[in-house]
């Protein structure tokens, strides 16, 4: 897990009493900036953090780098009543590299977290200013992190915020997260980026592949569940799917064969050849995937049921035929017997 001291900038500016984001965009960010403090806190016992402002009469840094979750809250509590006025990100961005320089453990790495949920104004907006501050930041050793929501997320911005985080990163140590309104929540959304892959132990390749990097609706997940939350509800999910698949399948396969009397017998095969095998069940299944289970477990008899009935109407027409080739056989020597009689 990294080692860090980190500085969390959020965004006070008037843009924040929008109500786009549940419950409100200062809210939300309040939210996601506790739970950014909790996942480096758990990661690492040395790590620190600090919180701090960039809006209002200007940048103002509210708690120093603390392992206290109660400090982060009153920090939290008084940039509420300090909403207001615009964004100041480059002088912000300074003041929070000048807040990390004096760390009292010098073997933490530097990381300045931006939230950002307004227009890039001034020296802000300005790709030559950024790119210049992102150079000397890379040159410190300081890594930065942008969360962009509300209107940052407008393809005008998107160059200069882009063009930052390429001339900061070292090592692919910085990241850019585009976070568009919606349903799901801001936190959500960046547990499940690489911002935080790192203290989560996972490596940023399987976030990428999942979808995890991407912000929008559901977060890209299949089936809007995050596998490296909650695997095993993400294993049953596509358990389900597998199965509703099979059974259509097989349905279409009936429907196709003209109701033939193998048919059924046809249909249960498809049905079980198809089948996903069955996964390594969990010591504390939860009630989705027992549903799963359940659910895979009846279609498996249905299926062997359907198959008797089918192999027991064949075998009894089988008889019926027999008996009537003896029975037709039989009646021309009785004909013959009866008229010798006569």
């Amino acid at each position: 897990m990294p080692l860090e001291a980190t500085m969390i900038i959020i965004d006070t500016s008037e843009y924040m009493r929008n109500g786009d984001y549940q419950p409100a965009r200062f809210e939300a960010q309040a939210d996601a900036v506790n739970m950014v403090f909790q996942t480096k806190v758990d990661s690492n016992p040395e790590n620190l953090v600090g919180l701090m402002t960039m809006s209002g009469k200007g940048p103002e840094v509210l708690a120093t780098n603390t392992k206290e979750q109660g400090q982060i809250l009153n920090a939290l509590h008084a940039a509420q009543s300090k909403v207001g006025g615009t964004a100041d990100i480059p002088t912000a961005i300074s003041v929070a590299q000048l807040a990390l320089k004096h760390r009292q453990n010098k073997n933490l790495r530097q990381r300045i977290i931006v939230f950002i949920g307004s227009p890039l104004v001034d020296q802000g907006a300005d790709e030559k200013n950024m790119v210049r501050l992102a150079k000397k930041l890379k040159k410190n050793s300081v890594a930065v992190d942008i969360v962009a929501f509300g209107e940052a997320v407008d393809d005008a911005y998107a160059g200069v915020l882009k063009a930052f985080i390429e001339n900061v990163s070292q090592g692919e140590n910085s990241h850019l997260v585009t976070v568009a309104p919606g349903p799901h929540l801001l936190s959500d959304m960046i547990i499940s980026s690489p911002v935080l892959a790192g203290d989560r132990g996972i490596p940023e390749e399987m976030l990428a592949e999942t979808g995890g990097a991407a912000a929008g609706a559901a977060g890209g997940f299949e089936f809007g569940v995050d596998p490296s939350l909650d695997p095993e509800l993400a294993m049953a999910l596509r358990m389900s799917m597998e199965e509703e698949q099979a059974r259509q399948a097989a349905a279409a396969a009936a429907s196709s064969s003209g109701g033939s009397g193998s048919a059924p017998a046809e249909t249960a095969s498809a049905q079980a050849a198809s089948a996903p095998e069955p996964a390594s069940v969990p010591a504390e299944p939860t009630e989705d995937e027992e549903d799963a289970m359940l659910r895979q477990a009846l279609a498996m008899s249905q299926g062997q049921d359907v198959e008797m009935q089918g192999e027991g109407d064949e075998d009894i027409s089988e008889e019926e035929a027999i008996a009537r080739a003896i029975e037709m056989s039989m009646k021309p020597q009785e004909e013959q017997e009866n008229k010798d009689k006569k």
